[in-house]
Order: structure tokens, then C-alpha cells, then sequence
């Protein structure tokens, strides 16, 4: 059975053992947003033991007493990974009520929903020197990632354990904070075609809604063996994505072939 320690993800611990949810779950009531699909997706692959015990208040032992039965080698010597304390920006000195807009997404989160449609809709509608602060109940790492890309200046604020605010200033208009076109464009379509050509996973997301095609193509990628490549049919040119696939050492091609209807190649070197 896998080794783990204090820095190993529970969304990895989750995937190896099918008794891992609910042991997680036992350890105490504020685990149990686990139980939510979308929470688990977007929480647990990147929150550690360390952080866990960290948001509920026991020691990682805890969760060490839970696991060892399962299974799991257990790593007490190893220490938890150090992290860095992000200096208040001068931006949250001059923030106003009036140039704040404030969404809260615990609710969507609570019944289920992915909440990022609503953000970004807000996102597109802020104008220039304004804020938007999103209140959760953890901290927005893919969030952070896309709108830092697009030019916005962030602060993340831990209010507790299962409150945290999140403001994105936007400092630019939007033609200073366009992404420039993607350059991994055509090149090479037809040999990388012809490379995978017997390795191919296919997938269609051209007709679901926001965000469900980038939920279902990081989901695919997930369990995509290194010699096969995901060849996705999509609507649109998903730009809050492609970050995203080289932030997990992806590469991409992508084929615009009519207004409306894009095509995707996405694969290891």
C-alpha cells in the first residue's frame, strides 16, 4: 500500500483506497465537505494532511490512526512543507466599499454547484480599478491562477479555518489584460495526428455548459496513460484552461476549424 505522510494530498489518498473517504470523513465534522463532488475536486487535490489538520484543528495523527488500518505505510518523520507568507498588497490599502463587488459561494458550493460561471461573469463585468472579493471556505488556487494570468493583483485573507476572502484587483483594462493568442496553435497538428494515431482518447464537450467542459477534460487528463492523447471537440478556445495544462506539464495543440468548433490535442513529451 502507498507510503503517505504529512504532505501527501487527500485527494491522492482518496484514489488509492476506497475506505479512504469515509475514514477521512470520521475524523471530524468539517471533513464532510468532502462528501461534495465538486468541493472534493477542486479542495482535495491540493490540500495535504498538514493542511487538513491544520483546518480542523487535530494533529496529523489523527488522520494517521484512520489511515494505518487501511492500509497505508505511515511517514511520521518527514515534515510538513513550509509556506511562504504573502505580503498585504498596497492595492487592499486604498480598497473601498463602493469599488468592492463581494460574491459569496459558499451556498452555490453547499447544493452542489461549481460556482465559477457566476465569477467570471462578474470578472468580465468589473470595471478597471475595482475589486472583487470572493468569500469561500478555501482558498481559490485555480481561480488565483487564471485571473493572475489575465493582469489582476491578488490577496488572499484567511479569516478562519473555514472562512477565507479572496480579492482580485483588477489594475488594467481589459485590452491590457487579454491573454496573448495561444502559440501552440496548428504546429504540427497532422505529425502529432499521425503520431497518436492508434492512441487516441476521444471526448466531446462542444454542447455542456460552464465549466463543465474543463471539469471533464482535467478529469479525463487525470487517468490518461503517458502514451496516449486526449483529443478533445470544443465550442471555444478554452483560455482559462490552458494554464492549467502547463501548470501539469501538458502540451496542446489546437485546431480551429470553423466558427463554433475548435479541436484539442492534448498530450505528454
Amino acid at each position: 500500500m502507498e507510503k503517505i505522510d504529512v504532505n501527501s494530498k487527500i485527494g491522492k489518498i482518496i484514489k488509492a483506497h476506497p475506505d479512504a473517504l469515509e475514514a477521512l470523513v470520521s475524523i471530524d465534522p468539517k471533513l464532510e465537505k468532502l462528501r461534495n463532488p465538486i468541493l472534493r475536486k477542486i479542495l482535495a487535490s491540493r490540500t495535504s494532511i498538514a493542511m487538513a489538520s491544520k483546518m480542523i484543528g487535530k494533529p496529523a495523527e489523527h488522520f494517521f490512526a484512520k489511515l494505518a488500518p487501511l492500509g497505508f505505510q505511515i511517514d511520521r518523520d518527514a515534515t510538513a512543507a513550509s509556506t511562504e507568507k504573502i505580503e498585504r498588497p498596497p492595492f487592499m490599502d486604498k480598497l473601498t466599499e463602493a469599488h468592492t463587488k463581494t460574491l459569496d459561494v459558499r451556498p452555490l458550493l453547499e447544493s452542489g454547484k461549481d460556482p465559477l460561471k457566476q465569477i467570471l461573469a462578474q470578472v468580465k463585468e468589473l470595471p478597471t480599478g475595482h475589486t472583487l472579493k470572493i468569500v469561500n471556505t478555501f482558498e481559490p488556487v485555480p481561480l488565483i491562477k487564471m485571473l493572475s494570468a489575465k493582469g489582476f493583483e491578488v490577496f488572499v485573507d484567511t479569516q478562519s479555518t473555514d472562512l477565507i476572502e479572496t480579492y482580485f484587483y483588477k489594475a488594467k483594462p481589459d485590452s491590457e489584460t487579454e491573454e496573448a493568442p495561444p502559440t501552440r496553435d496548428r504546429n504540427g497538428w497532422g505529425l502529432l495526428l499521425s503520431r497518436f494515431k492508434n492512441n487516441l482518447v476521444t471526448i466531446d464537450v462542444s454542447n455542456l455548459e460552464m465549466p463543465q467542459p474543463m471539469h471533464t477534460i482535467l478529469g479525463e487528463l487525470q487517468n490518461l496513460p503517458t502514451e496516449k492523447a486526449l483529443f478533445v471537440h470544443h465550442k471555444r478556445i478554452p483560455v482559462f484552461l490552458l494554464p492549467e495544462l502547463a501548470q501539469q506539464g501538458f502540451e496542446y495543440r489546437i485546431n480551429e476549424v470553423a466558427d463554433g468548433k475548435v479541436e484539442l490535442l492534448i498530450y505528454k513529451d
